[in-house]
């Protein structure tokens, strides 16, 4: 794994007990941020989403692929008292854990913050779950789509006369996982002034609804439910999608000086002038007249035509671009959101890249994710102290 000795999280080491995306998709930022990521998988079988295909490649699901760069696996048997036991070895040298099992589940074996808590006051431990620790549903399985569901965010995604509709990624994982990556640097803040660590509770339904943002506010503002706009945007007019000549463009006029340089760019300055359409305002309570008005210009023309005219008058616009598209876009070239790493099984691997660019401290460069098991000997000779023949025999006893 390459690691640059200059990344933000440089000597930060997180043991990661996670599963399938928000953890995963929370430790893999991390470790773009240069922590150390030791993944704790099943022994044989590990991480569920490793099976989670098609496709493949090297025997690697594309969908672990995801979000598992940047980390070392690590097969231990937590069934077994002696599994335990290393990670009893593995902890002193360990500043996070992070784990998403069913709650009580890490509490059983005896890793639970209580339980560690006062043996490793500087620890910061991290459990994410459907519905929060300290519920009546605790104990309920969550899918990201059923939180999408009961989060609120489907009732307002899909045509505005048709059923409702999930975000197309698992997009309720990936920001929860985004929250516990920035609850631990807080965490870890925290640490470095006052000398202890805590403990994180962070539930997918509270990373759900408090994403409902500005949507969610329209509703305690006004007392009713915010409805399904499709493409639209519930507080913004025009900002949405409209037919073309030859396909689809996106258009958002965010401010009243911007909607007057799109109605000259559509040749038709007479529209900003109009009390109806002059404000954003007006311009909302008049949603379905001038957006009727507008498909009229833009089906005239094909797309890149009205790309070409829309930024001349510095309208923001963009064609629909599916994801073969996008991995083509020269700006996502240019910012090195695709990139090659080797792989063990798969050869030349693409990985979606990282996001943050520091100026000082440069993320990592990205390592490919690892086999199962790949690291397993390493970090117990080397964080754990083990002998060879020590890892033999719990090899042989099948612990890990």
């Amino acid at each position: 794994m390459q690691k640059s000795r200059n990344a933000p999280l440089t000597g930060a080491r997180i043991l990661d007990f996670s599963r399938i995306l928000a953890g995963p998709f929370c430790t893999q930022f991390l470790g773009d941020l240069g922590a150390e990521i030791i993944k704790i998988e099943r022994p044989g079988c590990g991480d569920d989403t490793r099976q989670w295909g098609p496709p493949y490649t090297g025997g690697e699901s594309a969908y672990f692929l995801s979000c598992n760069r940047n980390k070392k696996s690590v097969t231990i048997d937590l069934q077994q008292a002696s599994g335990r036991q290393l990670i009893d070895k593995l902890l002193p040298k360990c500043d996070v854990i992070i784990e998403n099992f069913k709650v009580g589940t890490m509490a059983k074996w005896g890793l639970d913050y209580d339980t560690l808590g006062s043996r490793f006051p500087r620890l910061v431990y991290c459990s994410i779950s459907a519905y929060g620790q300290n519920t009546a549903e605790r104990s309920e399985p969550g899918y990201d789509f059923i939180i999408q569901a009961r989060g609120g965010i489907m009732s307002i995604t899909g045509p505005e006369q048709g059923e409702p509709h999930k975000v197309g990624v698992a997009i309720a994982d990936i920001t929860t996982g985004l929250y516990a990556a920035s609850s631990i640097l807080a965490a870890l803040h925290h640490r470095d002034r006052k000398g202890t660590g805590q403990y994180i509770d962070i539930s997918l339904l509270d990373a759900q609804v408090s994403w409902l943002a500005n949507v969610g506010m329209n509703y305690l503002v006004s007392g009713q439910p915010p409805k399904r706009h499709g493409n639209a945007h519930p507080n913004i007019v025009p900002y949405e999608t409209f037919p073309t000549a030859d396909g689809y463009l996106a258009v958002a006029a965010g401010n009243d000086g911007q909607f007057c340089r799109l109605c000259d760019a559509i040749d038709q300055p007479e529209l900003a002038g109009q009390p109806r359409f002059a404000s954003n305002a007006e311009r909302v309570k008049h949603r379905k007249e001038l957006i009727a008005l507008l498909r009229q210009q833009f089906v005239q023309r094909d797309t890149s035509t009205w790309l070409q005219k829309l930024r001349q008058y510095k309208i923001a616009a963009s064609p629909i671009q599916d994801i073969e598209a996008v991995f083509r876009d020269p700006v996502v070239r240019e910012r090195e959101m695709l990139t090659e790493v080797p792989h063990p099984a798969a050869g030349l691997l693409k990985l979606i890249g990282p996001v943050p660019r520091f100026s000082s401290t440069p993320t990592v460069q990205p390592s490919a994710p690892p086999l199962l098991g790949q690291h397993t000997d390493e970090v117990l000779r080397d964080l754990a102290g083990l002998s060879e023949n020590d890892i033999a025999q719990l090899r042989q006893q099948s612990v890990i």
